[in-house]
This record gives C-alpha cells, structure tokens and sequence, in this order.
C-alpha cells in the first residue's frame, strides 16, 4: 500500500506515464520531439497535399527533409552502432516514436533509405562499406505474385502438397555474378530515390529455384545504376504519401557475387533479422501516430462546444477519450517490451516483434479512426490533421508483413512452444 499525504495532481512526461528517462534519454527525446514538431509535421503536411510525381520531383521538400534528419543526427548509424544492447533497447524506441508523431511516412522513408547502408555496416567489409555505405538505397522483397509469401519466406504457412508461387523477379548465380531479371512490387519504400537495393530474391544456385514449398533465396546489396535497372512511376496511395514507393525493373542485370550477404538458407535468417527489426520499428513509429490522434482529440474535445458547454464535459467523451489514452499507453508499453527483449540475452526474435507490430498497428487505426468520430464531421476535412493520421495508420497494417499473416507467423511458433513444453 502507498502511504499519500495528499492527493495531487499527476506527473506527466511528454509520453504521458514517464518514470525513468535518464537525463540523457529526456534530451534526446526532446530533440527528436522539436524535430518532429518543427520539420517534419509542416513537410508531411505539404507533401501529402503533392501528386507521387511531384514529391520526388526536383525541388520537393522531401529533399529538405532527409537533408536536415541526416544533419540532425538522429538516426546515425555511426552512433547508433556503437551503442551497447541497453542503450538501443532505451533510446532507440523514444527517437522513433518521436518521429512516428512527427510524420509516419517520412519516418519510414528515414529508416527504408538506410537499410542497404545499415547492412553494408554490419557487413564489416570494407569495399561493401565503401560501395553502400553512404548511399541512400530501399529494401526490396516484394514481388508482383509474392506478397505475403515473402512474409512466409521459409514456407512454414504452406498448406501440404502446395508450393509457394515463383514470382516475378528471380536471381541465378552463374560463376562470380548473379544475374538478376524481373521487377519487384510497387510497394518498394523509397525504390523512386533509392541508389542501392538490400534484395531478398528467389536464387537458382544451379539446381533451380525450388526448395521443398518454398524457394531458394539470396540476400545482395545492388547497385541501381547497373545497365538493365529501370523504375516505374511513384505509386499514388491512401496514406504515407510522404513515402515514394515504387517499382524496380531488372533486365539480366550481373551484379558481382561479392556483394552477396547471404546465400541459401542464411538469406532466409537474414531476412528474418530484417523483419524483426523493421517490425519493431513499427511499433514504435505508429504508437507515435496513435499518441498524435489523441492529442489532436484531446485539445479538440476542450475547444469544441455542443450542448451550451466544451465536450469534454460530457461522460461520453470523457470515457472515450480515455479510452484513446489507455490504448496509447499500452501501446508504447509493449513497443518498449519488445525492443527489451530483442536486445536482451534472450532475442531477438520475430514472435517478439509481430507481437507488438500488429497490436500497435491495429491500435493505432482505431485510436486515430476513433478520434476522428470525436471531431464529428470537421474530422473528414482536410482542414484538421485527423483524417491524414487515420489514412497514414491504415497503411501500417499491411506494410512489412500484412497483419492477419504475420499473427499466423507468430502463432506457429506459439503453438511450438506450447507442444515442446507439454
């Protein structure tokens, strides 16, 4: 039992029930949060009002934009590497939640842009460092005819006497190259900008593409100046219309063997390594998003009259207000759960990050869906922010991993668990 002298008010932190921030953590969670505030809500804003075309068209403020998030050291992956476990697993989930508040889609195009960079790095190898190490790029997976399959990648999912479809970009490995054909889907993140790949793509290593239900897979960081890269047209979407995606198209391109991370099945746990990170990543990002569609709720509901008196004041509001609150502070508790647990002893794992990815994802929707309703009618117009958020929230439960197949991911390995147990 606690023993109160009185009763006060409660102490509330930027990200609402904050208790332990070091002095370190709550400046750089201010930094982050004057960024979001300062530049990339004002850029997002614009960018979203722009045609695909125009937003990676010469002159876009999504230039200015990834200008100064380099300049502003926040996601260096310098620093960023020569952090120990503890500290990625504290400071990591409060930068991109900040930036998730800030603009989901431009927080996205941050973290896709660095992938090939971040894997050159990892690499340890200084020509690949050299190469890709300083080059914005995309991460490419998704195929035309193999959406979620690529969620599925060891075929885990496939039903007994099927097989995964081969899809409409494949790789072959013909002595010191591999030669690349076909196009990737349209939802390559910042594929229209990207200079470099980090591809995950079906590979003939000589005995052809099939591997039981599944396929054969290599992991390569590409060049996309080689003769035979070509781009589609930026795709026009509902939300995160900060985020150029875009197809890629390969006509026999030879990219050198050494540029392989990853071959065989070390391509399907590299991919799995991806997947872990960016769907952690995720949960941080959108429970910026849903922390955003509450407050924008929260101030609404003060300022708007019905009734002779402010919203707030009546029950109904107040408990579904609170509701939103609740959902946000669960959402940033399992968000931070899991990046623990990633960087403990114990992780990482990809059941720890669909966890969270699909319940903060999921959450956000109807944290953002529900604020809207709380605007009534003013929430539909674009003269609000509200109805930007719900569209950008909605896009999350499909992008890197579509929802329902990522629980049947985790779900697999739950059930494991549970028979090796009993």
């Amino acid at each position: 039992m606690f023993d109160m002298e009185k009763i006060v008010e409660p102490v509330l932190g930027l990200c609402g029930l904050e208790s332990d921030l070091t002095e370190e953590e709550r400046a750089i969670q201010e930094v982050a949060h004057s960024f979001a505030k300062n530049v990339m809500r004002p850029i997002g804003i614009e960018l979203d009002k722009m045609t695909a075309e125009e937003v990676v068209a010469p002159g876009s403020p999504l230039f200015d934009y990834m200008r100064q998030v380099h300049e502003s050291g926040l996601l260096d992956l310098g620093a960023l590497a020569a952090m120990d476990s503890q500290q990625k697993s504290r400071i990591m989930p409060i930068i991109f939640e900040e930036l998730g508040w800030g603009d989901s889609g431009l927080a996205i195009a941050t973290l896709a842009s660095s992938f090939p960079a971040y894997a050159a790095h990892n690499s340890g190898n200084p020509e690949i460092i050299e190469r890709f190490g300083a080059l914005p790029g995309c991460w490419l997976a998704t195929q035309p005819d193999r959406g979620s399959d690529i969620v599925d990648i060891d075929a885990d999912l496939v039903q007994r006497g099927n097989k995964q479809s081969r899809g409409n970009l494949y790789a072959r490995v013909v002595g010191d190259e591999v030669i690349i054909q076909g196009q990737s889907s349209a939802w390559v993140s910042y594929a229209p900008l990207a200079q470099t790949a980090l591809a995950y793509i079906p590979c003939d290593y000589g005995d052809g593409l099939e591997n039981g239900a599944g396929l054969n897979h290599i992991a390569i960081l590409i060049p996309l100046d080689l003769p035979g890269v070509s781009k589609g047209k930026p795709l026009e979407k509902l939300g995160q219309r900060a985020l150029p995606q875009g197809e890629i198209y390969f006509n026999e391109v030879r990219v050198p063997r050494k540029y392989a991370l990853a071959e065989g099945e070390a391509a399907i746990t590299s991919f799995f390594g991806a997947l872990t990170f960016g769907n952690m990543e995720m949960a941080a990002t959108f429970t910026g998003v849903a922390r955003a569609a509450f407050e924008h709720a929260l101030a609404y509901v003060h300022e708007r009259k019905q009734g002779g008196t402010p919203i707030i004041n009546h029950q109904s509001v107040q408990l579904r207000t609170f509701d939103l609150w609740q959902k946000v502070e669960l959402s940033r508790a399992i968000a931070h759960r899991v990046f623990a647990y990633n960087y403990s002893e114990k992780g990482p794992h990809l059941l720890a990050s669909i966890t969270s990815k699909t319940y903060v994802t999921e959450t956000a929707f109807q944290v953002a869906s529900e604020a809207l309703q709380l605007f009534g009618g003013n929430g539909l117009t674009k003269e609000y922010p509200i109805e930007k958020l719900m569209r950008d929230a909605r896009a999350s439960m499909i992008e890197d991993g579509e929802t329902n197949v990522l629980k049947l991911k985790g779900m697999r390995w739950l059930s494991r668990a549970y028979q090796r147990a009993n």
